[in-house]
């Protein structure tokens, strides 16, 4: 066994690990990393005119909107949240696609905002607000469970 297949192993015991250990919170959260790296191992791909790298990136990027953020969505608890959602998850595969075509950054650029806005809101309703904010935990928490709703995590 090689070096590169023995870390390669490593790493995916290593992944599998945290995967298997994960709430279905960090899940979401770490489907969001996952398709921030995609994209910017994309926009790598693009600037060093590596085609079959940005293509594969691209390609990871759209597998993990389209199957995994996409399709953890509710829609039938989620309501309009979950629409809008899946609405935007969308754009973000029809983007990606373009980008691909075009070798288009600033592209890449607006799927990256989007991902790393709905990550952040993602792992911000799991902040502890009860006690920060005692007057306004309960909306808080009702508006968190909202979200949460929409990926079916409730």
């Amino acid at each position: 066994m090689n070096m590169t297949t023995a870390i390669s192993a490593y790493t995916k015991v290593g992944i599998e690990s945290v995967v298997s250990s994960a709430d279905p919170h960090q899940l979401i959260s770490m489907l969001f990393q996952g398709a921030l790296q995609a994209v910017a191992n994309a926009k790598n791909g693009i600037k060093r005119n590596d085609i079959p790298a940005k293509g594969a990136a691209i390609s990871k990027a759209i597998a993990i909107i389209g199957e995994g953020l996409h399709a953890s969505l509710d829609k039938n608890v989620g309501g309009e949240l979950a629409q809008n959602l899946s609405s935007l998850y969308d754009y973000m595969v029809l983007r990606l696609i373009t980008a691909n075509l075009k070798n288009d950054t600033a592209m890449l650029d607006e799927v990256t905002a989007l991902l790393a806005d709905l990550k952040s809101a993602w792992d911000g309703i799991r902040q502890p607000v009860a006690a920060a904010m005692p007057a306004v935990a309960p909306q808080l928490a009702a508006a968190s469970n909202k979200v949460q709703q929409a990926y079916g995590r409730v």
